[in-house]
């Protein structure tokens, strides 16, 4: 039977990979947000499109560059999970 310290473990780890696989996507679309938003001050433009093209094809970028460490990292928790069921379901 799983006891309650491993369902905190399972549940820590996962946290942990949905924020460390996460967190490439949710910087740069952070930063480059930023960058147009200092632009869109400095320039006075208030178009609203402005923003969102761009991060979405940074976001998208990082996701091509990043992607397969994202599918590996979470991958490996997935396959670690599931390597360690037969102990949890006794």
């Amino acid at each position: 039977m799983i006891t309650e310290g491993q369902v905190l473990d399972i549940a820590r780890d996962a946290i942990y990979t949905i924020i460390l696989a996460s967190a490439p996507v949710l910087i740069v679309s952070l930063v480059v947000g930023l960058v147009i938003s200092i632009f869109q001050t400095v320039t006075s433009i208030q178009e609203q499109t402005l923003t969102f093209v761009p991060k979405i094809l940074a976001v998208f970028v990082t996701v091509l560059i990043g992607g397969s460490w994202m599918f590996g990292l979470v991958s490996d928790f997935m396959t670690n999970l599931w390597s360690n069921i037969s102990t949890y379901l006794r």
